[in-house]
């Protein structure tokens, strides 16, 4: 298949989907804040995993807002920052499903912070069942705990929802031995298993997240979400990106 092409028309191999996608992705060339025209893009490549008949869960960082990291820096406690962090990730959720219902898409933001004029409280029998009713459903606000990362929250919620596969959708294309950026020397990986992730400290996803992921056997896709068509391709199940879990390489 042609760079760039996509797989519609494919029957898709994994029928309920996790995708974890960062807040810096929503903020396009700028690097903070929503870019309208990259949010936009970002729902038709979901409107092709959607038609494709993929349930579809999408968690969302907030990075491109604020990270709760950062709180020290200015002198605040870090409980707060993360608090702020999860507010964060709702504004990126609504924009997300305004453009989603914008194109015909019907979505539901749930929120593990209570925010009922906005977003449903996070109960994860509904959450099933508007999937199971085509609906994409957008988990906000992390885990509603401090000290816990949008990563640990996408672990989670794909293993309580029953999701068949996590794709952490980046800016690189796979997992590398080093950081690509910075090292030209360092290699990408076509598979590895979670134990490797872990003892070899590599930035898949923070160590909470790796270890539930191996714990409930969670497969992990990373891949680069800037290819168009790159989403649409792991749920098909082409090969792409960098698997995570299964038998060593």
């Amino acid at each position: 298949m042609a760079e760039g092409a996509t797989s519609i028309g494919s029957s898709p191999k994994y029928k309920r989907v996790l995708l974890k996608i960062s807040g810096e992705s929503l903020a396009g060339g700028g690097g903070s804040g929503i870019d309208p025209p990259t949010v936009s893009a970002l729902a038709e490549e979901l409107r092709e995993v959607h038609e494709l008949g993929s349930e579809l869960a999408i968690v969302v960082g907030g990075g491109n807002i604020f990270r709760g990291l950062k709180a020290a820096d200015i002198g605040m406690a870090r409980a707060t920052g993360d608090y702020m962090g999860m507010l964060a990730t709702v504004l990126n959720s609504l924009a997300l499903q305004e453009s989603l219902e914008g194109i015909g898409i019907p979505t539901r933001v749930q929120s593990a912070l209570e925010i009922r004029e906005v977003a449903e409280p996070y109960i994860r029998r509904r959450a099933t069942r508007h999937l199971e009713k085509g609906r994409v459903v957008i988990f906000a606000a992390g885990t509603g705990n401090p000290f816990f990362t949008t990563d640990t929250a996408a672990s989670l919620r794909a293993i309580e929802i029953g999701a068949e596969i996590i794709i952490k959708a980046t800016r690189v294309d796979g997992v590398y031995s080093a950081d690509p950026e910075k090292d030209p020397s360092a290699t990408r990986y076509a598979s590895l298993t979670h134990s490797q992730v872990l003892n070899r400290g590599l930035a898949v996803m923070d160590s909470t997240a790796i270890s539930l992921c191996m714990d409930n056997k969670m497969p992990i896709i990373v891949l680069d979400m800037t290819c168009r068509g790159n989403i649409v391709r792991a749920v098909v199940g082409e090969t792409i990106g960098t698997m995570v879990g299964g038998e060593a390489p």
